[in-house]
């Protein structure tokens, strides 16, 4: 009598499988320009429908060594392009009355993240800006995880909490 592999094990196999596979891709284009780069991040991104496991895929990279913060940058800012093609997709295939309004969406966050990538990476005093900023942040939480907790509890839930407040405030 043959037996199934439960889901999560069969899940578990493909990502690792998937993950060695664009790691590989990966690691073969951070040797050329950073077009190409962000052409990788846009690919590997749109094959896993992620871009949390793209950049979950450059982390141990970094980690080990492999790859520096300036060489994952534009692979990131690909990946954050990836994310709009694959809702664009998405977008593509609704029918009916508010399919347009979805269109509509998803080209303007495509049209977003190129226009904040042509803005920003191609200058290379502001393109470091977010590199600096992601050093420190680093460093940071490397030092104390308490201040890591604070930084991500202000920016997620004290920064919207502000703008919520003046929002009731003035609206």
């Amino acid at each position: 009598m043959l037996t199934r592999a439960p889901t999560s094990e069969i899940n578990r196999v493909l990502r690792a499988a998937m993950r060695s596979r664009v790691e590989s891709f990966v690691s073969k284009a951070l040797d050329r320009n950073a077009i190409l780069a962000m052409i990788v991040g846009v690919l590997v991104t749109v094959m896993v429908q992620s871009s949390s496991i793209t950049t979950s895929l450059l982390v141990p990279l970094a980690g080990a060594g492999i790859l520096t913060l300036p060489r994952a940058f534009p692979i990131t800012i690909g990946a954050n392009i990836g994310t709009t093609v694959t809702a664009l997709l998405a977008a593509l295939a609704a029918t009916g009355v508010n399919a347009q309004a979805g269109i509509t969406i998803a080209l303007v966050h495509l049209l977003f993240n190129i226009s904040g990538t042509l803005l920003i990476y191609p200058v290379k005093q502001v393109r470091r800006l977010p590199l600096i900023a992601a050093q420190r942040l680093a460093d940071v939480a490397v030092e104390s995880r308490q201040w890591a907790l604070v930084y991500v509890a202000v920016l997620f839930y004290g920064v919207p909490g502000i703008f919520a407040v003046l929002n009731a405030i003035l609206g």
